[in-house]
């Protein structure tokens, strides 16, 4: 027989049990490109070096949660034998960063290039002591595995024909410069996150006085320099391509009148399941997410400061 004492004791027994059960909080699965800005080239010397490469999978994320989220700008490209190539700046998401690309040395008093995601390229003229302007800087400043980004190229010596050494990529080195003859931009690298296969983070080609000027992202193919700017013997170094990543091209000519390009922007992609939607912040600028495949990918082109959030609902 059940009595008012028994059934009150179930009832208390069965409340308590409830109480103890965990209620997981709702999670997502995102896939994340971080693409940071890339380095500057400078005038009669090296190209920029590209910004950070990090394709990262599967993060889990609580929904319902604010994350910070910051694409990263482009170095200034140098516009005197004196001025080093600015470097690039992080792209940001929550705790994840790829770093900005390196700025290139500087042709005239000997200022080494600058270390980044990927480094800048050494100057080609090293006739003044120390020479260390001539070495290109190392990259994966983020020290991550895979690495973000490589070394730039060194420059080579050789008075009328001083050459700059190419900025370092996301998928190789810069290329280390002979007499008369600048190096090459490292290699971008290809990802698919947006459903097509596009090239990032190419190194800027170095410049220098005179000769063959070096090709941005390793190519003369456009679509594979992943955003590397051209270097010149002649004039302006070209601009990494925004959204790339891509370092600044070297300037170029024996009367010092070219200026090194700017090195691209960075980007960030955010492909999440098609059945969670991410509201951003009013300072992010970024294209229509693209669904496809049971996924919709947004694409970040620009952040208006480094207090922007993204929220997964």
């Amino acid at each position: 027989v059940l009595t008012t004492a028994t059934l009150e004791g179930i009832v208390n027994a069965t409340a308590t049990q409830v109480s103890d059960i965990d209620v997981a909080a709702p999670t997502v699965s995102v896939d994340l490109l971080l693409v940071a800005g890339g380095g500057g080239g400078t005038r009669r010397s090296g190209g920029g070096g590209a910004g950070g490469f990090r394709y990262l999978t599967n993060i889990t994320l609580l929904k319902n949660q604010s994350f910070t989220i910051t694409r990263g700008s482009g170095g200034a490209g140098g516009s005197s034998d004196t001025v080093q190539g600015g470097d690039g700046t992080n792209s940001v998401f929550d705790t994840y960063q790829s770093t900005g690309g390196g700025g290139a040395g500087s042709w005239a008093n000997v200022l080494a290039p600058k270390t980044g995601g990927s480094g800048g390229g050494g100057s080609g003229n090293f006739d003044q002591s120390p020479n260390t302007n001539a070495v290109g800087a190392n990259g994966n400043a983020g020290s991550y595995t895979p690495v973000e980004g490589y070394k730039g190229g060194n420059g080579a010596n050789n008075d009328a024909n001083d050459s700059g050494g190419g900025g370092g990529g996301a998928g190789g080195a810069g290329v280390t410069a002979t007499s008369g003859v600048s190096g090459n931009g490292g290699l971008a690298i290809v990802n698919d996150i947006t459903g097509s296969n596009v090239y990032y983070a190419g190194g800027g080609g170095g410049a220098g006085l005179a000769g063959t000027a070096g090709l941005g992202g390793g190519t003369s193919t456009t679509n594979q320099k992943g955003g590397g700017g051209n270097g010149s013997t002649s004039g302006n170094g070209s601009n990494g391509l925004d959204n790339t990543g891509g370092g600044g091209g070297g300037g170029g000519g024996a009367t010092g009148t070219g200026n090194g390009g700017s090195g691209g922007s960075g980007v960030v992609i955010i492909k999440i399941p098609d059945t969670v939607t991410a509201t951003f912040t009013g300072g992010v600028t970024g294209t229509t997410p693209v669904t496809s495949g049971g996924f919709k990918v947004y694409t970040i082109t620009a952040t208006s400061n480094t207090l922007q959030t993204v929220t997964f609902t």
